[in-house]
């Protein structure tokens, strides 16, 4: 059942095993082994970006195709929740139509920049990509009377979702809308994680390892490359959009920074190097090192600094607004002994 459940690709390493059980349980759990708003808010940032690291790693690690507008289908969607929950009176089902009229959105953005660009190799298709994607963050903030342009856009949630709803307590910990909104973000992205496992691990998947490799030699086999990376492209981006729509559901906010930013794109492509390109765990244990040392490698710096604080040199060295200078080494560490990212190294791939 097991062995199904996760596509027959089971992780080949026991040490990767560990780690993955870890990062399950810490995230099934968090709310129940952490106390404040922020663990909270951690947790849940990592499990969106484990979905949003895994459509991206389909087209990357699993296809090799080069794409800056994943963010673009990350945006529709949360700004698609956003607008279906910006109403008088929040409701499920204006949610549902934001979400439908994204979905069906990014699968026709995807569809077309696919059918026109993946023609064009290499570089020239990132360089597309990331045009169509700047154009549509620069119209999202132009739109503000829809979006709020800079400023974002608060919204309201259904009743049951709202903080103020309480059903009771559990284990010292109130059980309110704030929990239930964290365990649907959690389950959807477990849901949306095996069913991206279940896609490379298919016949279809395995046609896109195949032009990842040698695209000349998958298409002397007779196989359509170009539909195949269109498909690719279209699936990944609805995942996307997905993750975008969890995301905006419990941020409760969307804005072109959260979601349209080229930051969050680099965020992207560090966990995806980090983690190891294709291998889906890759993003599991990308994802959840990188957004921890976001949230909280400032704060250690800080308390570093503070037992280091007869040492003036080495006080500096840790000041908390130097941490992006350690996040940097740090990655460069992890890229000299996991070249191959920290799951590629635990787990390389079968031949």
């Amino acid at each position: 059942m097991l062995n199904s459940l996760f596509s027959g690709d089971l992780p080949r390493s026991r040490t990767l095993a560990i780690l993955l059980v870890l990062v399950v349980l810490g995230l099934a759990l968090a709310p129940f082994i952490t106390s404040g708003a922020r663990p909270l808010n951690t947790a849940a940032t990592i499990c969106v970006y484990i979905v949003l690291v895994a459509s991206y790693d389909l087209l990357l690690g699993y296809t090799g195709i080069v794409s800056f507008a994943h963010t673009m289908f990350f945006g529709i969607g949360a700004y698609g929740v956003g607008l279906g929950l910006s109403g008088d009176e929040p409701g499920w089902s204006g949610m549902a139509l934001g979400l439908a009229a994204a979905l069906a959105l990014t699968l026709a953005l995807a569809f077309i920049i696919g059918l026109f660009a993946l023609r064009v190799r290499a570089i020239f298709y990132a360089m597309i990509t990331l045009a169509v994607a700047s154009s549509f963050a620069v119209l999202a903030s132009q739109l503000s009377d829809w979006t709020g342009g800079e400023d974002g856009k608060t919204f309201s949630v259904p009743e049951l979702l709202s903080p103020a709803t309480e059903f009771g307590e559990f284990m010292g910990r109130s059980l309110d809308g704030k929990l239930i909104t964290y365990y649907i973000v959690f389950g959807g992205a477990v849901l949306l994680f095996l069913c991206l496992l279940r896609v490379v691990n298919s016949p279809f998947g395995r046609v896109l390892q195949a032009i990842r490799e040698n695209e000349f030699r998958a298409e002397a086999l007779g196989y359509r490359t170009v539909l195949y990376r269109i498909a690719a492209n279209c699936i990944g981006a609805l995942a996307a959009a997905l993750a975008g729509a969890l995301m905006a559901l419990w941020l409760r906010y969307v804005g072109p920074k959260t979601t349209l930013g080229f930051e969050v794109m680099t965020d992207i492509l560090l966990i995806v190097v980090i983690g190891g390109m294709g291998t889906m765990y890759g993003a599991v244990i990308g994802a959840a090192l990188f957004i921890l040392a976001n949230n909280y490698l400032k704060s250690l710096m800080a308390e570093a600094a503070g037992a280091v604080s007869g040492m003036p040199l080495l006080e500096a060295a840790l000041h908390p607004d130097r941490w992006l200078l350690w996040l940097g080494i740090l990655f460069i560490l992890a890229i000299y002994f996991f070249p191959s990212g920290i799951v590629g190294k635990l787990a390389p791939r079968r031949h």
